[in-house]
């Protein structure tokens, strides 16, 4: 992927790992998946493989590589937290993400349970780092508002909640500890719809609790149709940014060479990467 993104609410994406497996859904639609599995058998293509899940070790110091600070929405093509992904591999892209502090880093999943299990131990030390915001996915009630508890309950510094594809009226979210709440609807072919009542009813939780509140699109099969506006204005609040200026290119060379050799994947021997959950279901490693 470009350092560069489409995404509304970030100015880069960055992919040190690729690929992810449905859990909930949220997932059913995936635009990942969709994007990935167009190019799998291309020789030579990034997504060679598809939707299967891999470490790219070439990846990794990317951020150390971008002169200028960005918001960067990290794996926007994976979930950091997968079950799959060895912790040797999550340490060394936040370590990677504690080195590169003048990006802001977004970092979203919907395994919420090993959020919360990692922040409070082996990533004790980045969950409180302002320079890094923490975020889970919420679709639902049944499945999103555990992992909003999962979210409160951590030591993360800036937590937010993107709140797409909307699926249903959420009800009486409690958004306390929550800096920011992003919402969309659903787009693309089958896109499932959502009632602006539902939206209105997040927005105006955000204003009763001082959340930011950003509302990216309505979705649908033709999403620059119906476009972002709510109520006959965009929303496009978003928390406060750590001002820290970039190193200059020489400092960025050391941090990067601070970081080591990435050539193998984490918790493996080989030189090849890893990657499981092939789109047969299986389990292999390359």
């Amino acid at each position: 992927m470009s350092d560069r993104t489409a995404i509304e609410w970030a100015d880069a994406s960055w992919n040190p790992v690729r690929g992810c497996t449905k859990v909930s859904p949220g997932c059913a639609h995936c635009y990942a998946e969709t994007f990935a599995e167009r190019f799998r058998g291309v020789p030579g293509h990034p997504y060679e493989q598809g939707f299967d899940l891999r470490w790219i070790p070439e990846k990794l110091a990317e951020p150390l590589r971008w002169p200028g600070p960005r918001m960067v929405f990290v794996n926007s093509m994976s979930d950091l937290f997968h079950e799959d992904i060895p912790l040797d591999a999550i340490r060394r892209v936040v370590d990677v993400m504690l080195l590169a502090d003048w990006h802001t880093y977004q970092v979203l999943t919907k395994r919420s349970g090993r959020l919360l299990d990692l922040l409070s131990g082996p990533l004790r030390d980045a969950a409180g780092a302002g320079h890094i915001w923490w975020g889970v996915s919420v679709e639902n009630r049944r499945h999103g508002l555990p992992r909003v508890e999962h979210l409160r309950a951590s030591p993360a510094a800036v937590r937010f909640l993107s709140v797409e594809p909307l699926l249903e009226d959420l009800g009486p979210i409690d958004l306390a500890g929550i800096s920011w709440v992003i919402v969309g609807g659903e787009s693309g072919p089958g896109a499932r719809p959502m009632l602006p009542d539902w939206v209105r009813s997040l927005r105006d939780r955000c204003s009763s609790s001082g959340t930011a509140f950003f509302f990216k699109q309505w979705g649908g099969t033709r999403k620059a149709r119906a476009g972002r506006m709510l109520d006959g204005r965009t929303h496009d609040e978003i928390p406060p940014r750590l001002p820290r200026p970039a190193p200059d290119r020489s400092r960025r060379r050391e941090l990067i060479e601070a970081i080591g050799s990435p050539s193998s994947a984490p918790g493996e021997g080989d030189s090849g990467g890893f990657w499981v959950h092939g789109s047969g279901g299986s389990f292999r490693r390359g």
